[in-house]
């Protein structure tokens, strides 16, 4: 079954490269599919591409969904991540 971590970046920039790219790293580690959804939009987050492309702002409410063998640790892997890196609050 899905995992899910629902997000709001705090981060005044919003999540621009520097730690989208470290989350897309660490996503790329694991097994399962990863996907971020972002106003109806979603994208593969083991692409740092299709992450930037959202421009997702400060404020802005995000999920991640996470679906695989390994989608327990690495779901809580991401909400590690997000908390070391300031960007954002779980919801």
């Amino acid at each position: 079954m899905a995992k899910k971590v629902n997000i709001e970046i705090t981060n005044p920039v919003g999540l621009y490269a520097s730690p989208a790219t470290e989350l897309v790293d660490a996503v790329k580690l694991y097994k399962s599919h990863v996907t971020l959804n972002y106003n109806e939009k979603s994208v593969n987050m083991k692409s740092l591409m299709g992450v930037l492309s959202l421009g997702i702002p400060h404020k802005a409410k995000i999920e991640i969904v996470v679906e695989g063998e390994d989608e327990g640790t690495a779901k809580d892997m991401i909400v590690e991540k997000i908390k070391s890196l300031e960007i954002g609050t779980i919801q």
